[in-house]
């Protein structure tokens, strides 16, 4: 898999027009974090300093082509003095394939709280996928090969009571990352379309199904570093009519929540394993 600083490096072509390079990759269509985190940083690089991210909201519209770049057409929809607002558009042959509005705000001061971490074994206490001989090494060991993952066995964490499917990751990119934070907040937006859909699955695990994000939206609470370790815990409301809706709330290690995420997915029922996963 291609650096995700290569991934997040984006050529300028014009005044708000930026063309994301072509990564190497085992998926026949472009993955779904990629568009998000070229698309957010296509954004940023169209606000003063003095603004930071807080959240985004994405549709993917079509399936992309690995083999072509991505261009990210921003328009300024909204300059105001504390929040403004863009929309970004990522383009391959003329066609519009993903479509994201971001919010940003100047620092402020307010009331404050936030969710209890859920108790969980430390990241250095579960396997490590790569040991395994089954899919999700390959993911791991050879497309996801920068990052860390360490799904939680069930039997080790507590079930949160009437929630239909949930799964508990730790994760991180496991090589030193710039100190920039807009850097980190592009990387996790990269890295929260990984495995959020899987638990959709989890009370699903015999069922082949073909699956496919369909919009996404994150919230950006507070810093974080994405070379650290993150706990993702996920849980899936509700599932029908082909569509699945997951949700995910993330923590730093030291238990601050610092994003949340909202993602509905195509989740449809196929007749065979091969045809739900093209490769």
């Amino acid at each position: 898999m291609t650096d995700i600083r290569e991934i997040l490096t984006l050529e300028r072509l014009e005044r708000d027009i930026y063309r994301g390079a072509v990564v190497d990759t085992v998926l026949t269509r472009t993955f779904g974090g990629q568009v998000a985190g070229q698309a957010l940083v296509s954004a940023q690089r169209t606000v003063d300093e003095q603004f930071h991210v807080h959240s985004l909201h994405g549709y993917f519209l079509r399936p992309g082509n690995t083999t072509v770049p991505t261009v990210y057409l921003v328009d300024r929809i909204k300059d105001g003095r504390s929040f403004c607002t863009r929309r970004v558009n990522g383009v391959q042959n003329g066609e519009t394939i993903f479509s994201m509005s971001v919010s940003f705000q100047t620092l402020d001061e307010g009331v404050e709280h936030q969710d209890k971490m859920p108790e969980v074994p430390n990241p250095e206490d579960l396997p490590d996928p790569r040991q395994d001989t089954g899919r999700e090494s390959m993911w791991f060991d050879g497309e996801w090969a920068d990052w860390d993952f360490r799904i939680i066995p069930a039997e080790q964490t507590t079930k949160t009571t009437g929630v239909a499917a949930q799964q508990r990751v730790w994760l991180r990119h496991n090589k030193p990352l710039p100190d920039d934070p807009v850097f980190h907040i592009c990387t996790l937006a990269y890295m929260s379309d990984m495995t959020l859909l899987g638990v959709a699955k989890v009370p699903h695990q015999e069922e082949p199904t073909q699956n496919a994000s369909l919009d996404h939206a994150m919230w950006f609470l507070r810093p974080f570093r994405a070379d650290e370790w993150l706990l993702y815990d996920q849980t899936s409301p509700s599932a029908g009519f082909g569509r699945a809706l997951t949700q995910g709330r993330i923590f730093s290690r030291d238990g601050a929540m610092v994003a949340a995420v909202v993602q509905e997915g195509l989740m449809r029922t196929v007749s065979s394993p091969d045809a739900a996963n093209p490769v």
